[in-house]
């Protein structure tokens, strides 16, 4: 590791040399490290199908109000039996509740294909091993899930749409005490979120965790589990109950050109790997309820207990609109984040709050080493361009305590054009966040100064704010 380390730090020192970023990362000449962002490149891989075709309408599927959730079941093992190929939706409306991928299958959405998934719960039933809010337990089906599959993926240029509103799913959210004096329910009474979080705290056995009915904790969209090769691309998402793409456990994963969009959507997160490896994000376009992408690796006890880390994770060519963060890293990494790039990106929005988002707690532990963004265009962002959090929600008395280690952060040519800080670290003196530089980057018509507390090693390099560029070394408002 510690070789790997002086691998990434060799890659940034290229960078600063290095224009521009296409299909692959230009090489530098006589550096042998810059090969680490291209061996990742190149080691992931889309999964490749055989040339069947299993039409849905073939297998029950009507199109235009039938529950089509037995069709899609039957396309879908006829396929995988059959040696795999691709399971086809034509053009029209089909209704369905829980769909399980299976190995060697390309569920494909033909232009004009949408299918609308159910907003009953019990058609997420029965329940699969799942995550909420990185911890792990038995509760409802994702809308879309795959558990141990090899080669699978969604396609086509169709619509996924979860129905999800504040009727339904969102209300186990934003419902208010007022309506839980109606007969409403949420995910904070007892027996739901803060009965999981006990249970994790207290290492109680995930075959134990036993949710699902009378608890009121979301799914995510699309979660592939423990699953290895899978292609995400083209389709379009909308109002999903929570989480959209949610890899788990899950390695070689490319999610290309899909739209995802969300706003207005608690928990609306687009795209997030947890506990991943070889990751590929690219050409995607997020207009999100929360987070566009966040990285993730599990929540307190269940992440440094497992120690699986998020890790080479590249994101490309992408563009963020509304979010609470670009590129967010957290809150729930307890087992740690690593090799991260991102380049080539554009964001911008009033409704979009920070470029890139690092957040964590002093219960998470883990850490986040070596990210790496270059090239990124923000036109505006309503809070803070780069902001770094320590101090995220730490609401959760009696926990250990347990700092998570941030450093080796390098960003080249940012450009933000509007924010209320440029840059906002909001460290703690225990664990400084370390290492951070910042090169050939310009932010502009930013309403406050730079906060830098709790962090060792803050650096700019031709670093332009409001037109004033600023010392080579600034870290000496450290507290």
């Amino acid at each position: 590791m510690k070789n790997q380390r002086i691998s990434l730090f060799g890659l940034f020192i290229c960078l600063i040399f290095t224009v521009s970023c296409t299909n692959k990362i230009n090489d530098c000449e006589d550096n042998k490290y810059y090969d680490f962002a291209n061996n990742i490149l190149d080691s992931i891989k889309a999964p490749v199908f055989p040339n069947s075709d299993f039409y849905v309408t073939d297998y029950g599927a009507i199109s235009g109000g039938k529950d089509c959730t037995t069709g899609f079941k039957r396309a879908i093992e006829a396929c995988n039996k059959s040696g795999g190929g691709r399971v086809i939706v034509p053009k029209g409306i089909y209704y369905s509740g829980t769909i399980h991928l299976l190995s060697n299958v390309n569920l494909h959405l033909e232009d004009s294909a949408v299918i609308r998934f159910s907003t009953n719960p019990d058609d997420y039933l029965p329940l699969v091993k799942t995550r909420f809010e990185g911890c792990e337990l038995y509760n409802y089906s994702p809308l879309i899930y795959a558990y141990k599959q090899i080669n699978i993926a969604i396609t086509g240029n169709g619509l996924l749409d979860g129905q999800a509103s504040k009727e339904n799913w969102w209300m186990w959210k934003l419902c208010t005490i007022e309506e839980l004096d109606e007969g409403y329910h949420s995910q904070e009474e007892p027996e739901s979120r803060p009965l999981l979080l006990s249970m994790m705290n207290s290492g109680v056995p995930v075959e134990k965790r036993i949710f699902g009915k009378g608890h009121f904790l979301r799914s995510s969209f699309i979660q592939p589990y423990e699953c290895k090769n899978i292609l995400i691309e083209g389709v379009t998402v909308i109002r999903p109950p929570m989480w959209m793409i949610h890899p788990v456990l899950s390695e070689n994963v490319i999610v290309r050109n899909v739209k995802l969009l969300s706003f207005g959507a608690p928990n609306g997160d687009g795209c997030n790997p947890e506990c991943c490896r070889n990751v590929l994000v690219e050409g995607a376009v997020f207009n999100t309820g929360d987070d566009c992408i966040a990285i993730k690796s599990g929540r307190n006890r269940d992440g440094y207990v497992s120690g699986i880390p998020s890790e080479n994770i590249i994101v490309r060519n992408c563009k963020m609109q509304s979010g609470h963060g670009g590129i967010a890293i957290g809150s729930e990494l307890s087992g740690g984040v690593r090799n991260v790039f991102v380049y080539d990106c554009k964001m911008s929005s009033p409704d979009l709050q920070r470029a890139l988002r690092i957040k964590s707690n002093k219960y998470r532990g883990g850490f986040v080493n070596d990210v790496f963004l270059w090239n990124i265009k923000v036109g505006q962002v309503s809070n803070a361009a780069i902001r770094i959090n320590q101090k995220y929600f730490e609401n959760s008395p009696g926990l250990q305590v347990k700092y998570t280690e941030i450093k080796d952060i390098y960003i080249k040519d940012f450009v933000c054009k509007k924010a209320e800080y440029a840059v906002q670290i909001l460290g703690v003196k225990e664990k400084p966040v370390r290492h951070v530089i910042i090169v050939d980057s310009e932010f502009d018509s930013v309403r406050k100064e730079n906060v830098l507390e709790g962090v060792e090693d803050v650096e700019f390099k031709n670093v332009m704010i409001n037109g004033q560029k600023i010392k080579t070394l600034k870290d000496e408002n450290s507290k």
